[in-house]
Parts: C-alpha cells; structure tokens; sequence
C-alpha cells in the first residue's frame, strides 16, 4: 500500500487559507486534500499501465495499491462523507474511521469512479494555492516531516513496551 492522508492536507493548507482571509482564498477552502489524492492516483495509473510494470506482473510480482488514510472530515463545514464519496476508483484503499463509515452507509453517494478525468482540475486547484501564495510542496513536506515523526515515536514506544514486558517475563538469574 501507499498511503496518502487526505484530510490533513486540507486542514494545514485551510489554516494557511483562513490566515489569508480573502474571498479569493476562501474559495480554494477544501479542495487540496482531494487534489492530492487524485494526482497520486494518476501518477499510480502511469506507474501500473507501464511496459516496466508489464514485464513485472508477468513475473508475477504484487502491484501496490494507493490507500486513502485520515479520510474522516475535520472541518463540520464540509459533507461528512467527502473524502469517501469523492475518493472512489479501482484498487484503492479507504480507510475511513468508524463515524465515516457509519456516515457513508446511511447516507453516503458512491457513484462509480470520482478521480478519473479529475487531474487537469486537480492541477488547476494546487496552482490556485500557489497563485495565493501557498506553497503545495511546503504543506507535503511538512506532513510527510510530521507524520515519520509521529511514526518513529511510536516505533520507540512499541520497543520500549515491548522491552519492558519481556524483562518482566524473563526467568530471574539466581
């Protein structure tokens, strides 16, 4: 799987919008989480439609699938079911937490594919941002910077716990 988070896009490049306040950037308000996700999707439809790829299920190896994470809205602005009902192609990945999934059975749209056809609107959307003087690559990098962090310190925290649970169990010397 490759993960991509989605709704905290949205919310780090909505505060830059909000810190903005114009009507301008107001109306770019919630769009980049979902043009992210599709451009990733893209770029996976090139990457598997590939002579390289080709040559590589021949050999039957696995192809990697995009996986939608943080798709439960944070803003109450915005319809609870967004990052699913608008995140919908094949082989893919949602995994919407329990109130998103609940949202997404009682009242949820899925149509049929909702990225395909999407990316020159997707690209005209992240180049809005940039024309506002929000930069796409400083968002990504910060959430790429933030979430390895918040990987690696619960990394630390498995190995500590799980240290401390085997000295408890180890047999005393004696």
């Amino acid at each position: 799987m490759a993960s991509f988070f989605v709704s905290r896009v949205d919310t780090e490049i909505d505060k830059r919008i909000d810190a903005l306040g114009t009507d301008e950037a107001k109306a770019a308000r919630g769009k980049a989480g979902l043009a992210n996700a599709r451009l990733a999707y893209e770029a996976y439809q090139e990457v598997f439609s590939s002579d390289r790829w080709a040559a590589l299920d021949k050999a039957q190896a696995n192809k990697q699938r995009p996986l939608w994470a943080s798709t439960g809205v944070k803003d109450k602005a915005y319809k609870d079911t967004l990052y699913v009902e608008d995140l919908v192609a094949p082989n893919t990945v949602n995994t919407m937490p329990e109130a998103t999934l609940e949202a997404t059975e009682d009242h949820g749209q899925i149509t049929g594919d909702t990225i395909t056809g999407t990316y020159e609107q997707s690209r005209a959307e992240l180049a809005a941002l940039e024309a506002l003087g929000i930069s796409y690559d400083e968002v990504v990098q910060l959430l790429e910077d933030e979430g390895v962090e918040k990987f690696e310190a619960s990394w630390t925290d498995l190995l500590k716990s799980t240290e401390a649970e085997l000295t408890r169990l180890a047999p005393s010397e004696g």
